[in-house]
């Protein structure tokens, strides 16, 4: 069986690895079909990515076609599936609350147990999403879409808010597309002017400034001096995620959807004048994928704009240090098998 195994920083080989065994209850083989490459994968393969052990078969992003199933719960062989990649235990406090995505005991498949980048997996029935209409391309969007659904959640977003991104990569570009339906003012930050232009003129955000000295004086200026209600700051930067607490106006809310491995301070006299709320957001629940799934199959989120690079697995190794590349203009890069 074909795959790319991530053996260290740096290192990203093919190999042939052993298929899975056959599925037990609750279980399913799935042949994945395409593999959507996130800022996780970049960061592992870098070697700054929290969480992560190596030697690992990347690949959280999938889009994927049912081969067998037991108790298929519906599905068919040959269905077309978005895989939820969060698999958590059940048992634990936050499973017990409904709050799957952050399990004390989490593994999610391409960074604590071995992904997708391989022809056949075995997942549980539970974490396949069916699409009668989506394409294998489409379905491996779900996943970031939902990330960037689950976030905007979190925050509670109410019609006539001012809400700002920081960062426009592939999560900052999700939480835009989930945020503008809610009857929201979306403006945009970002130090990359190519990612900016793409949310002018594919997303039809009204404001975007670069995220350089003079950001925050833009904002104020784009604001009348009140400054967002909500910000999301999706780089997982530490510098920018300090900032971002500027950015809040008095009584809103920051939420943290990046990721950094560093430790992150802020002034808390200003935090307390503004009682400024505080949220992290981390993965996504099944409720975020089939509500995703639904707006793309409708054709209220449209995903034809995202995929900028393709490669087949067979020239990952060789092609994906290119694509850390800011350079390389890469919004989403997929893999084909």
């Amino acid at each position: 069986m074909r795959q790319v195994v991530l053996e260290q920083p740096g290192r990203l080989v093919a190999s042939e690895g052993p298929p899975p065994g056959p599925p037990g209850p609750g279980e399913a083989l799935v042949r994945v079909r395409r593999v959507g490459v996130c800022g996780t994968d970049f960061h592992a393969f870098k070697g700054d990515q929290p969480f992560f052990t190596y030697p690992r078969i990347l690949g959280h992003e999938l889009g994927a076609e049912l081969l067998e199933a037991p108790n298929a719960g519906g599905l068919r062989t040959g269905d077309r599936c978005a895989v939820e990649p969060y698999m958590e235990c059940g048992r634990c406090v936050a499973c017990r609350r409904g709050r799957t995505n952050c399990c004390a005991k989490l593994e999610v498949l391409g960074v604590h147990v071995d992904g997708g980048m391989r022809e056949i997996i075995k997942v549980p029935v539970r974490k396949l999403h069916r699409s009668e209409s989506l394409s294998f391309e489409q379905l491996a969007l779900v996943e970031t879409l939902s990330i960037g659904a689950h976030a905007v959640g979190r925050a509670g977003l109410e019609p006539g808010e001012t809400v700002l991104v920081v960062g426009t990569g592939p999560i900052g570009l999700a939480v835009i597309q989930s945020a503008q339906p809610l009857g929201v003012r979306v403006l945009a930050t970002d130090v990359n002017q190519a990612r900016l232009e793409f949310c002018r003129r594919q997303m039809g955000v009204e404001h975007t400034f670069p995220a350089d000295a003079s950001a925050e004086e833009a904002l104020r200026e784009a604001t009348r001096g009140e400054m967002p209600t909500v910000v999301f700051e999706a780089t997982g930067n530490p510098a920018s995620m300090e900032r971002s607490f500027g950015f809040v106006a008095s009584g809103g809310k920051l939420v943290l959807v990046g990721l950094c491995q560093s430790k992150i301070a802020f002034s808390d006299p200003e935090f307390h004048r503004r009682e400024m709320t505080l949220l992290s957001s981390r993965n996504a629940l099944a409720a975020d994928f089939k509500r995703v799934l639904a707006a793309v199959e409708a054709g209220t989120l449209d995903t034809r704009p995202w995929v900028t690079h393709r490669a087949s697995l067979a020239d990952l190794g060789e092609i994906l240090p290119s694509w850390i590349d800011p350079r390389a203009g890469v919004l989403k890069a997929m893999v084909e098998l």
